[in-house]
């Protein structure tokens, strides 16, 4: 069976973005990462993938990285989330970065990769 398991929101502080203070002072982003899993049916973590070790690894990528694109930061999450787990078929992350340096009025800014097994 293919199941979808999302972690929608998940919050890291980091040092992205092009400007001097970005780099410097860092902000919060936030992460979505949706996943299509082959996964069993019984009820074990065996027999699924763990959220929580994709937590695990996004953050890993998020913290203890730097980046001026937030699009090589979700190309880098989803570098490390497809090679989690074979299991894995395809994924999807979005970074949102909620103070990102504009000067206009915004709901939001973010930039979203997908990507499957083997692309």
């Amino acid at each position: 069976m293919i199941y979808k398991i999302r972690l929608d929101s998940l919050k890291f502080f980091g040092y992205h973005g092009v400007q001097q203070h970005e780099k410097d002072f860092g902000q919060e982003f936030l992460i979505d990462c949706h996943l299509d899993v082959d996964a069993g049916g019984d009820d074990s973590i065996d027999s699924t993938v763990s959220y929580a070790l994709v937590a695990d690894e996004i953050e890993k990528v998020a913290t203890k990285q730097r980046f001026d694109l937030i699009e090589t930061l979700a190309q880098n999450c989803l570098s490390a989330v497809l090679s989690i787990d074979s299991r894995i078929l395809r994924a999807t992350i979005t970074v949102h970065k909620p103070n990102a340096p504009l000067s206009q009025t915004f709901a939001d800014v973010s930039v979203s990769v997908s990507g499957a097994r083997g692309d």
